[in-house]
C-alpha cells in the first residue's frame, strides 16, 4: 500500500490556517463564523465537523483525502444516523457553501443547488419521526441507489427494488440492504425487527427467497416478480404498522 503523502504537502493552504476547520472559515466570508466546528485532536488538516442547531441533522462530517487532493462530506438524519447528503469535491469554496447550508437548514435540494458536487442519496427528513414517513425515506434511498449502481448486477438489482416496492405488503414495511439480500423490517433503525423472507440476488435472472431454509438453500426464481410473490407468502398474518426503532 502507497503511504499517503504529509497532509501539509497534499493540502499547504490548510496547513496554513493550523487546521481544517480554520482554512473552512477562512474561504466562507464570514458565514462560519459563529457556527461550531470541531476538529479531530491528531488529525485537524484531515477532519471537521460543522455543528447544526436543528435536532433532525447530526453535524456535518467533512473529510480530507489521505492520497489526493479532495474533500468529502457526509451529512445524516439525527436519529437513524443515515446519510441525507455525501459528495466529493477539489473546491473547499464549495465545501464551505454546503456547510454553511446544512447549519443553516436549507432544503437538501437547495443545497445541491448551491453546491452541485453535493449527491442527495434519496432520503428525506423526517422531522417528526413518523415511521411512514421513515419508511418511505429508506424506500426512496434504495430506489435511488439501484439506478445509480455501476456494476454487473444492476439490472438485477433494479428490478428486485423495484418490484418490492410495487407490493404494498413489502412497501409498508421498513426495508434493509446487505450484500445483495434485500430485507424487511417492522422496525425503523436503529432496533430493527426483520420479519419474513429476505430476497437474494445471485446473478442476472437468478433470485432466491431465505426464509428458515438450511444454508439458504431456498426456491430460486428467474423473476424479481415471482420472488417477491414468494417473500409476501412468507409475511406473517396481520402485519403491524412499522414502529419507531428506539
Amino acid at each position: 500500500m502507497t503511504t499517503p503523502p504529509d497532509p501539509a504537502v497534499l493540502y499547504p493552504d490548510v496547513a496554513a490556517h493550523g487546521s481544517l476547520a480554520a482554512a473552512l472559515r477562512a474561504v466562507a466570508g464570514g458565514r462560519l463564523a459563529a457556527v461550531r466546528l470541531t476538529t479531530p485532536k491528531y488529525a485537524p488538516l484531515r477532519g471537521v465537523t460543522v455543528g447544526c442547531p436543528l435536532p433532525h441533522r447530526r453535524p456535518l462530517r467533512v473529510s480530507a483525502g489521505h492520497h489526493e487532493r479532495k474533500w468529502s462530506i457526509r451529512g445524516s438524519d439525527g436519529f437513524e444516523d443515515m446519510p441525507l447528503i455525501d459528495g466529493t469535491t477539489d473546491d473547499l469554496a464549495e465545501v464551505a457553501e454546503a456547510a454553511a447550508a446544512w447549519h443553516d437548514g436549507v432544503a437538501l435540494e437547495d443545497i445541491r443547488r448551491a453546491a452541485p458536487f453535493v449527491h442527495l442519496t434519496g432520503r428525506f427528513e423526517v422531522p417528526d419521526l413518523n415511521p411512514a414517513g421513515m419508511v418511505e425515506s429508506a424506500w426512496q434511498h434504495l430506489l435511488t441507489e439501484a439506478s445509480e449502481l455501476e456494476y454487473s448486477w444492476q439490472p438485477a438489482q433494479q428490478a428486485l427494488v423495484r418490484a418490492a416496492h410495487a407490493e404494498p405488503a413489502l412497501r409498508r414495511l421498513y426495508p434493509l440492504t446487505s450484500h445483495g439480500t434485500l430485507s424487511f423490517s417492522t422496525r425503523t433503525r436503529p432496533g430493527l425487527a426483520v420479519v419474513g423472507a429476505s430476497l437474494v440476488i445471485g446473478g442476472v435472472d437468478r433470485y432466491s427467497v431465505a426464509a428458515g431454509f438450511p444454508n439458504g438453500d431456498g426456491p430460486v426464481f428467474t423473476t424479481a416478480a415471482e420472488a417477491v410473490a414468494a417473500a409476501v407468502r412468507h409475511l406473517p398474518p396481520g402485519s403491524v404498522p412499522v414502529a419507531l426503532g428506539c
